[in-house]
């Protein structure tokens, strides 16, 4: 069976990193987070970078990763939460591998990262909640244009991996590997 890449996107908190590093495993899949890699290559947190070098720095650099810092195949991508929002990233990675949406709750999101702050600059603020809520709204639209979205809410870890594994299991079978993917 081929091997394309599986990219997970969605806000922060609904488990990008958690599940998709279970998946992977899973799947035989190298586990890749693109935040993680682009502060190793950076030398700096996301935090630092933004802070340092400004947003569309880290945004930039964001693209590039997608664009051509990671194996063409075998990898399951955790891309960062703002991803998304860049102009024309979905029509980039869509062709380069299988891409799914992980959704939860605003409700959700603050209750799984209201104790990691300090690596979530966005939430630092006076009213984390309605911060989520303006971003969700935001961003929603984008994330539907993926296609594929799976709600993370109330549900145990285990069930999402599994139903993730199916998925990239059938759509592996009739997904074309580009042999070169030019932007």
């Amino acid at each position: 069976m081929q091997r394309p890449n599986l990219y997970l996107v969605g806000f922060m908190g609904t488990g990008k990193s958690v599940i998709g590093w279970r998946v992977a495993k899973k799947l035989g899949l190298n586990f890749i987070d693109s935040d993680k890699t682009i502060e190793r290559l950076c030398d700096a947190t996301v935090s630092e970078i933004i802070e340092n070098e400004g947003e569309a720095y880290f945004r930039n650099q964001e693209r590039e990763f997608i664009t051509s810092g990671h194996p063409k195949e075998a990898c399951l991508i955790s891309c960062g939460g703002g991803l998304i929002t860049q102009e024309g990233i979905i029509e980039v990675m869509k062709p380069k591998g299988i891409t799914l949406c992980l959704t939860a709750s605003a409700e959700t999101i603050l209750e799984r990262t209201q104790n990691s702050r300090t690596q979530r600059p966005l939430l630092q603020c006076d009213d984390p909640k309605a911060r989520i809520e303006a971003l969700l709204q935001q961003r929603d639209p984008l994330y539907k244009r993926i296609g594929l979205c799976i709600s993370t809410d109330n549900r145990q870890i285990a069930e999402i991996v599994s139903q993730i594994t199916k998925i990239y299991t059938r759509e592996a079978k009739t997904f074309q590997i580009p042999q070169e993917v030019k932007y």
